[in-house]
């Protein structure tokens, strides 16, 4: 075939799909589709689409170094001509010059065709001769009347022609006795004519040649320049020779010229024409070689001799490994992009049919040279299986455990039980433990059969195709004569060259010559089994993952003995010892399959047959002496024949000249020279003992026979000879022992004793009553009797059949009983009753069943309607209609319905009845609903709504009682309870008459809060109205509303037992629990005595600030906690200084601007903090208008009380401020601060009148009359200053505004020094208007006073703390003896009187208290 035909695919070969019972015994399957498969050699088989094994290998530590290949090498014609070209070249370059390729016809020239062509015309002079030239030119394919045959002759002459004398030995000899100077050498026409020529054989005397020239002889030398460049061994590309230096053979001195000698003509003249030899320093004429050179060679020059001795026989063929060891992802990152690179397209989108084409064209080229690497022969043993083992190096999941026990694992099916190989003991690489194959595109496995010419299985688990091709077994001997023909040169190197694996052949030429082959393309998750003998190659389409194994089954084993012999001819070794295996078999025939055991009797006969003709043979030869050996123990190495390496185990031949070594019988004339005498045969086994093996395995093929005549007797018996199911039982464990092979006998008796165990538990399900009839269905009558046919036709004994036949006779019964039971005119549900159980018992399907349970139904619910009359009044009559309805039609049944859907009627009206009268509206009264619960309490029936209108009744009875004990109670109830019991109210669908009195107590109480609400809380004030009216639980407590009331709430948890606000409103229903008023004011005055402790403390940790004057900025002021800065202010209160910018400023008669503005009003102006001031502070004309209200309400409120103690403690201290501004000292200063005021209302208006007349004149920056007071202007005693201090912190503690808190305000103001500042100004600027440290402006005076102040206070808080402890204790006795109970509203004790108070909001309304201090009208000065 031309190297550049396309390639035509070969046939495909069968593909089978076994089902999942063929599926389940692979030999078996295997076995069956091989008449069919071994007609190709291979076959494919594609399991079933649910079996699909995990992928097991451990992919991240798969370490594996593929083989080399380089694709024109592996084909067996391309490698004879780059073998022939290497020559040529090598030969060439030897001789000092470099050969290079002609081109003709544009192509460049084939010279190992034309080589052959020449040769096979009988040769260079032949060919001349005849001139033959043109028919050469012919069957190289060139066309005829170009002249090419002459130019293919010129390129033989001067290219292949020389090789050809080099290869055909001729030879030059120098002869002493012959003239010394011969003139030339002249060859003539086309073969070289020499006068006097000798050829002598290349045994005597290598390149030598005696010459006898004539006188007149001439030298005619042609000489050819050629070159080659060899790119790489197989690879050859054309080009110049112009860059070789040419190099002249000169001798080095005239003195030494004739020391140098021509060794063919003797002589040493012309030394132009004299060659020095780069080897071994010989000389010659270049006109004395064979063929004669005109010129002398370029590059290194060697002689003939040296030419010998470098072109020895090339090494055997073999791959070479990579120097890179791959992972699977490095090797498969490296295959795709090959694949992709090469074909310039995505890997997945390469068609095979390309791949393919592709693949012989590159094998086939010399000129293109791929190199491509495969992971091929890697031992699963070392890196893991694809397939999951039970190896113990990790645990198997899922459903790996069924594909690890599977027969079609390939580490399982070599050791089968109808396999050869399981009796080997020995794991074999490669055979019983599979290989492992990585490949990647175009990467091949060459022309092979499998060892011992065993079957071989491959499994692809993922990746791209295998294409395979297969040769049938019969031309296994057609293809191997084929491929010596074509290619003789490789196997003169290597006989076993087919073994090898290193060699493929184009199907194409195969085909060509009359071999069969076939194809097929392997994908992902198939296998491919080639059979006996059946030589196979492929290729890879792309990277991919393939496992392979052998194994061998009984139809083998005279296949492998001829694969013994074969190997014996060729000398090959042998993997292990087929005799050894036959014998071991022998040894154990139970545990033969009875086929396997039938093949091996049959190969034992044989065996035994030549065994015997062996020793006879060798005893002929006068062998005397043996002696036994045991040959299973000697490794395999050291019983292998000298001649034939042939494994020995039946026997062998030593001598005793060299103990070590020996032969097999074959060889017996081939082991030494010495006398007979001196040998020994060893053998394993005496002849005797073969009978006795033999006959083991035949007893064991033969008892099939003996097993098939007791079955067929079993099977056959009648009723009376039947034997028991144990029995034959037995006889189906024997067969499955014995491995009787799969024919119909088996398989019937396998189905009898089926058929024979699930009759026998069916029986026995339906003779035991412990299992629920749900879980199983139930035989009818029919299949009963059925069943009862069939145990008694069974070919064995049952014994539940009598119980089965008893239990289908009681059915009968039943049937009977039934039928009279169904006829009865009025159903009995006693005696339906016990024929359900009866039959339920039974456990079979029966007819009569439904309609008795039907029957039973009835009965029962003409029982329940019977029995209705002694059933409870509230019985829903609905459910027993409902019941009813689903019954079957009968007499008794609709009368009783009747009477039940009359009662319904009469029940449904007095619902709707007594619906209406609860969705009434306006309601109705409890008198009117009292009299239709009565009514309706003698229907016997279960009615809901009047149920739930006697609830109702209930309801509005214990509400109506509930607010009568509140009103004619002791004392008014909270408007918490009230609120409650009128949304109850309001909720029952009763007409209540106190429901609108309540409802209107309780707006009345709502807006009395939301009125006092109004005029107490600031506009978004976060204190509630109770919080303000009561003492202050928060003093010192800083931060947002959240965690200040978080931490109130924490103080009053701590501080359980006193005053709670909020306790107010936790009232409970009960009416006893209510507080008494009295315990109320206790609670207030107890907390109202904790405020002014608070604050005492308050006050003088603040005061004691000041004194840090050096560490002023580790001090925290203000709402904000943060260090002085700015502008701050003094709360007159707390005593605690806070940022202008976080608190409201103080109102004054002329809002100005924060600053010096504000600093000059500032003595007239008092600061209170929000944290102090927590309410507008109305006045308390307002507050007792307010209370004048709240006497009016029949409702307590916690803010009504709340806000009379509040009233009552400032009435309290407006007592005692009166008091103490009655006395002298501070009457007469109040009296001197009136008449200071006004001198300063005079002169400010003088001062008026002047600026109006001296507008022009430049207005003065400083007023004429000071705004305000300048202090001090008096000076009180200190204990008069100590009195009004306390009553000025006392009332400014009160949320209610009180004339006597200015006097007292004014009169301190007047006595203060002037240093005393009210605020600060916690930053300086510097220069440049940059902040300095923060400094508070005190000076030393002041700081030294302010350190005196916070001790004397503190002295001062420790002795009212003390008093206060003895006056609160003394108090307590006080109270406790005039306690009394108050009624309806908190008596609060005064001196005032309220009554004459109205509902005013005039905030300057008179005073309604006797003797009040505070001006009005003319008298305010």
């Amino acid at each position: 075939m031309s190297a550049f035909a396309e390639f035509v695919p070969p046939p495909e070969c069968p593909v089978f799909e076994p089902s999942w019972e063929d599926f389940s015994d692979p030999l078996g399957f295997i076995n069956k589709i091989r008449p069919i498969a071994e007609k190709t050699g291979i076959c494919k088989i594609r399991p079933p689409e649910d079996w699909q094994p995990p992928f097991a290998c451990d992919v991240r530590n798969f370490r594996f170094t593929p083989r080399v290949q380089r694709l024109n090498e592996l084909e067996a014609l391309t490698r004879v001509k780059l073998n022939f070209l290497d020559q040529i070249a090598k030969f060439w370059e030897l001789q000092g010059s470099k050969i290079r390729f002609p081109h003709v016809e544009r192509k460049v020239l084939d010279l190992y065709q034309l080589s052959k062509i020449v040769s096979s015309e009988g040769g260079f002079e032949t060919v001349c001769k005849d001139k033959r030239w043109s028919k050469v030119a012919s069957r190289m394919g060139f066309p005829s009347g170009k002249g090419t045959g002459s130019l293919l002759r010129s390129h033989y002459e001067r290219i292949l022609y020389p090789y050809e004398l080099f290869q055909s030995g001729a030879t030059l000899t120098v002869s002493s006795r012959e003239n010394k100077e011969p003139k030339g050498l002249k060859i003539f026409g086309t073969s070289p004519k020499m006068v006097g020529l000798e050829i002598v054989s290349a045994g005597k005397d290598p390149f030598w040649l005696t010459c006898n020239f004539s006188a007149d002889t001439e030298q005619q030398i042609r000489t050819v320049t050629v070159s080659i460049s060899i790119l790489t061994p197989a690879l050859l590309s054309i080009h110049s020779d112009d860059g070789f230096n040419r190099k002249q053979r000169h001798l080095k001195a005239q003195a030494f010229i004739d020391l140098y000698l021509c060794l063919v003509c003797g002589r040493g003249d012309e030394e132009d024409r004299l060659l020095l030899c780069d080897g071994c320093d010989d000389s010659y004429h270049t006109f004395c070689l064979i063929p004669p050179l005109q010129d002398v060679p370029k590059g290194d020059w060697r002689c003939p001799k040296c030419v010998a001795e470098c072109s020895k026989p090339r090494e055997a063929f073999g791959f070479e490994q990579a120097v890179r060891e791959y992972s699977l992802q490095s090797f498969g990152e490296m295959a795709d992009q090959f694949k992709s690179d090469y074909f310039n397209m995505p890997v997945h989108m390469v068609p095979t049919e390309l791949v393919e084409k592709e693949f012989w064209r590159l094998v086939s080229s010399i000129e293109e040279d791929v190199i491509v690497e495969y992971g091929a022969d890697i031992s699963s043993k070392e890196v893991g299986s694809g397939f999951p083992v039970r190896d113990g190096r990790r645990r198997l999941l899922g459903d790996e455990e069924e594909y690890a026990n599977s027969g079609w694992n390939l580490n399982n099916m070599p050791v089968l039980e109808q396999s050869v190989l399981t009796h080997i003991n020995v794991d074999i690489s490669g055979m019983k433990v599979p290989w492992l194959y990585v490949g990647m595109c175009f990467s091949s496995f060459c022309w092979h059969i499998e060892d011992h010419w065993s079957y071989s299985i491959n499994f692809l688990h993922w990746g791209e195709p295998k294409t395979w091709y297969g040769v049938p077994a019969s031309a296994a001997e057609q293809l191997e004569a084929v491929m010596k023909k074509l290619a003789p040169e490789l196997f003169d190197s290597q006989p076993d060259l087919l073994h090898q694996l290193v060699t493929i052949m184009n199907p194409n030429v195969l085909m060509e010559h009359g071999v069969p082959v076939y194809r097929t393309n392997q994908c992902a998750g198939e296998f491919v089994v080639t059979f006996p003998r059946a030589y196979h190659s492929g290729f890879n389409q792309g990277y991919n993952f393939a496992e392979a194994v052998n194994f061998c089954t009984a139809d083998w084993l005279p296949m492998g003995r001829q694969c013994v012999a074969h190997y014996r001819r060729l000398h090959r070794y042998c993997v292990f010892s087929h005799e050894e295996l036959l014998c071991k078999m022998a040894a154990d025939p139970e545990s033969l399959d009875v086929e396997l055991a039938a093949a091996v009797f049959k190969e034992m006969g044989e065996m035994m047959e030549e065994e015997t003709k062996l020793r006879q043979a060798v005893q002929e030869m006068g062998v005397l002496s043996s002696e036994q050996e045991v040959f299973e123990l000697l490794p395999d190495d050291e019983r292998q024949c000298h001649k034939c390496k042939t494994t020995c185990f039946l026997s062998a031949l030593t001598c005793s000249c060299s103990p070590d070594r020996l032969v097999c019988l074959h060889h017996a004339a081939d082991l030494c020279d010495c006398p007979l005498g001196n040998k020994c045969l060893r053998f394993r086994y005496d002849l005797e003992e073969f009978p006795s093996m033999l006959y083991g395995v035949k007893t064991r093929a033969q008892s099939y026979d003996t097993w098939s005549k007791r079955v067929t007797e079993a099977l056959a018996a009648d009723q009376k000879n039947k034997k028991d199911l144990i029995e034959l039982k037995v006889l189906l464990e024997d067969a499955e022992d014995r491995k009787y092979p799969e024919k119909a006998l088996f398989r019937r008796l396998r189905e009898m004793v089926k058929e024979a165990e699930t009759c026998s538990s069916v029986a026995q399900l339906l003779l035991s009553r412990k299992q629920s009839s749900r879980n199983r269905t139930k035989l009818t009558v029919d299949e009963l009797k059925a069943f009862v046919d069939q145990l008694y036709r069974l070919p064995c004994i049952i014994s539940q059949a009598r119980q089965v036949k008893e239990l289908l006779e009681n059915v009968e019964d039943f049937h009977e009983r039934a039928q009279v039971a169904l006829s009865d005119e009025m159903p009995d549900s006693s005696k339906l009753q016990a024929l359900l159980d009866l039959g339920s018992g039974l456990d079979v399907e029966l007819p009569e069943l439904p309609r008795l349970k039907q029957e039973l139904q009835q009965a029962r619910w003409l029982d329940e309607v019977g029995s209705y009359n002694t059933l409870s009044a509230c019985h829903p009559v609905r459910r027993l209609i409902d019941s009813g309805v689903g019954l079957a039609p009968h007499h008794a049944v609709e009368k009783a319905m009747a009477e039940l859907q009359e009662i319904l009627t009469v029940s449904e009206r007095w619902e709707d009845k007594a619906r209406a009268c609860l969705q009434a509206r306006p309601r109705h009264s409890m008198v009117t609903l009292e009299s239709i619960v009565l009514e309706a309490r003698n229907i016997p029936a279960y009615l809901p709504n009047i149920l739930a209108l006697r609830d109702a009744l209930q309801k509005a009875k214990e509400w109506t009682s509930k607010v009568e004990a509140i009103q004619s109670g002791s004392s008014y109830a909270y408007l918490e309870q009230l609120e409650s019991l009128l949304a109850r109210g309001r909720s029952i669908p009763v007409r209540l008459d106190p429901l609108a009195q309540v409802e209107s107590q309780v707006a009345a109480a709502r807006a009395w809060r939301e009125r006092t609400a109004r005029t107490f809380l600031k506009k978004n004030s976060t204190y509630t109205l109770l919080q303000v009216l009561s003492p202050r639980v928060d003093i010192g407590v800083y931060g947002n509303s959240k965690s200040k009331r978080k931490r109130v709430k924490e103080l009053m948890e701590k501080e359980r037992g006193g005053f709670d606000p909020d306790a107010l409103s936790d009232l409970e229903e009960s009416l006893e629990e209510v507080r008494e008023p009295a315990t109320v004011v206790a609670a207030f005055k107890a907390k109202e005595q904790k405020e002014v402790e608070s604050i005492h403390s308050l006050r003088a940790a603040n005061l004691a600030k000041m004194a840090m004057a050096d560490r002023i900025e580790e001090v925290k002021f203000c709402l904000c906690r943060k260090t002085a800065s700015g502008f701050m202010l003094q709360c007159e209160l707390c005593k605690d200084w806070f940022h202008g910018a976080c608190v409201p400023l103080p109102k004054t008669g002329s809002q100005k601007k924060l600053g010096v503005g504000w600093q000059s009003n500032s003595k007239d102006s008092k600061f209170l903090c929000p944290l102090c001031q927590r309410s507008r502070r109305p006045r308390l004309e307002t507050i007792l208008s307010l209370l004048v209200s709240l006497q009016k309400l029949p409702v307590r409120l916690p803010e009504g009380e709340a806000l009379q103690c509040l009233t009552e403690r400032a009435m309290s201290w407006q007592d005692r401020a009166r008091q103490s501004l009655a006395t002298e000292e501070l009457s007469s200063a109040l009296a001197k601060l009136s008449v200071l005021s006004q001198r300063m209302v005079e002169q400010a208006a003088r001062e008026k009148t002047e600026k109006i007349i001296n507008a022009e004149k430049q207005p003065r920056k400083t007023p004429l009359v000071p705004r305000s007071l300048e202090p001090p202007v008096l000076e009180l005693s200190l204990q008069a200053k100590a009195q009004l201090e306390e009553l000025m912190m006392l009332g400014d503690l009160l949320e209610v505004s009180l004339d006597e808190t200015q006097h007292i305000w004014r009169i301190l103001q007047a006595t203060h020094p002037p240093s005393e500042e009210r605020f600060l100004v916690g930053l300086e600027l510097g220069l440049g208007g940059k902040p300095k440290k923060k400094k508070l402006k005190l000076n030393l005076d002041k700081n030294r006073e302010m350190k005196q102040l916070a001790k004397r206070l503190a002295k001062e808080e420790k002795e009212r703390k003390r008093k206060e402890k003895a006056a609160a204790k003394a108090e307590a006795i006080r109270e406790g003896l005039e306690k009394r109970k108050e009624k309806k509203i908190l008596d609060i004790p005064s001196k005032y009187d309220w009554s004459g108070a109205e509902d005013s909001n005039d905030e300057n309304a008179v005073c309604a208290a006797k003797n009040c201090q505070r001006p009005c009208k003319d008298k305010v000065s």
